[in-house]
Formats: C-alpha cells, structure tokens, sequence
C-alpha cells in the first residue's frame, strides 16, 4: 500500500463508480444462485462470466497470488475465503467479497448473505454490521476526521454487544486496489486524517458474533473467528462529500434480487 494519498478528480471518480457500481450488479447476479447445494467455486463461475462480459478484471483473481475472482467467507470465516467444493447449506451466512477493475480503476464491494432459515441471533448480527457501515458513512464528509468514521462503526457495533475485528480494516482505492489511507472499523473520534473531498475509500466493517480475536486458516488465505462464531461483512466504495458522502457502489441490485426471493 502506497503511503501518498491520492485525492481523485471527478471524472476518476466517475470512473471508480462504473468499476464499483459493476460490483454491485456482479453480487446480484451471485445473489440469484445462492441457495442450498450449491458448492462455493459455481459462484465465483457467476461472477468471473459476468464481470468478463463487461468488458471488466475480476480485481482480486491472481491479486498477491489469490486463486478466484470472489472471497466467499461462511459463517465463522471472517473474510479471504477461497471458493470450492463446499455447498451452501441451510442455515449459513456467506459473506461475498467482489473487485473489478475497468477502464484501469478498480470498484470494491462485499455483502453478507443468509441462506435459508438462520438464527435470529446471527440474521441480527448482519442487520447490525450492514447498519454499522452505514454510521460510517455518515461521518464520511470533509472537515471531519478518518477516526469519526471508525468510531461510528464501532460503536454501533459494540452498542449491541458485537466485537470488531482490528488487524483488518479498510482502504483508499483508485488506480490500485488498496491505496492510502487505512480505514480501521474501530477509533477515536476527532482522530487521524482530515477528510477532504476527492478521498476514495472502502469501509468494510467485519463484526463478529462472539470475540473480536482471529486466526488465520493453513490456506494462507481465510480468515477465521478464533471463537469459530459467526462474522458479518459489508463493505461499500465511497468518496468524501461536502454535505454528505457519495457512495459509488450499490446495494440497490443486491436488495431488489434478496427481496424477491
């Protein structure tokens, strides 16, 4: 990750949000096959197809040596899940990670997903990580600090008895997938780098059911809750407003696939 900070212009940021906004259709095109049975690895088949009939990269295949187009976390798995042979089952919450990158700027989204009939405990857990990215944003606006958006996820969070992951955080992203400044889920408000507008960051809060301590899986790659409780993850692209911050990719496509089911 760069150290510099890289404030965008408004025709770079039209461009994140085509890359982002792409993401977003990506996942509902993956939220239309997630059911019970279906292995992990035909989703990332979902995403790599439609992401390459775009005319777009799968933004994380190959990145840092990483073997698919998706992360796909379930249930106590954190984030940097690796697709394959395991099928979905009843009960589950799958946490989808999604990149691309076209015309040489990179979009970066994930969602949480419940599969069939979960816990309400755990179906809580997600309306509470999705609500605490939310909170984040809100503070995403010039003249505040990186630290009022990372205090606002973790006290939403924390508020209703959930832990927050520490060692990962969010990111800047533009012509590169993880760029300056880091965007921890938990902070002090009033802290750390003054907003300004053409900053383009991904906040993604990862909260856990039980404590916030994690392990990392012998793939290299998965990460895991060290409780093995279930973990949420919602992670928007977003660009510092003046009256409030404009977000570039999209729930929208997700929700309207979600509902319908």
């Amino acid at each position: 990750m760069s150290k510099a900070l890289y404030y965008k212009t408004k025709e770079e940021i039209e461009l994140i949000r085509e890359s982002s906004l792409l993401v977003g259709k990506t996942l509902a095109e993956v939220a239309k096959v997630i059911k019970p049975g279906v292995t992990t690895l035909s989703l990332d088949k979902v995403a790599y197809e439609f992401i390459n009939d775009h005319k777009a990269v799968p933004a994380f295949l190959n990145y840092n040596g990483f073997p698919n187009s998706l992360c796909i976390s379930v249930n106590a798995h954190v984030v940097h899940g690796i697709p394959g042979k395991y099928e979905l089952k009843d009960g589950d919450i799958i946490s989808v990670d999604c990149g691309v990158v076209k015309n040489k700027f990179f979009g970066d989204s994930a969602y949480t997903f419940p599969i069939g009939d979960v816990k309400p405990e755990v179906l809580n857990l997600l309306k509470i990580t999705k609500e605490s990215l939310y909170k984040g944003i809100e503070m995403a606006v010039a003249g505040k600090r990186l630290g009022d958006i990372s205090e606002a996820v973790q006290a939403h969070a924390e508020s209703h008895g959930y832990s927050v992951v520490r060692e990962l955080v969010g990111h800047g992203i533009g012509q590169n997938l993880h760029e300056s400044p880091e965007v921890p889920n938990y902070g002090k408000k009033g802290t750390g780098l003054k907003l300004q507008e053409g900053l383009v960051i991904a906040i993604e809060p990862m909260i856990n059911l039980g404590k916030k301590a994690i392990i990392q899986e012998n793939d290299g790659w998965t990460i895991r809750t060290a409780d093995n409780l279930p973990s949420a993850h919602f992670e928007h692209t977003i660009t510092i407003g003046k009256e409030k911050a404009d977000i570039l990719s999209s729930f929208e496509y997700i929700d309207q696939v979600v509902n319908k089911k």
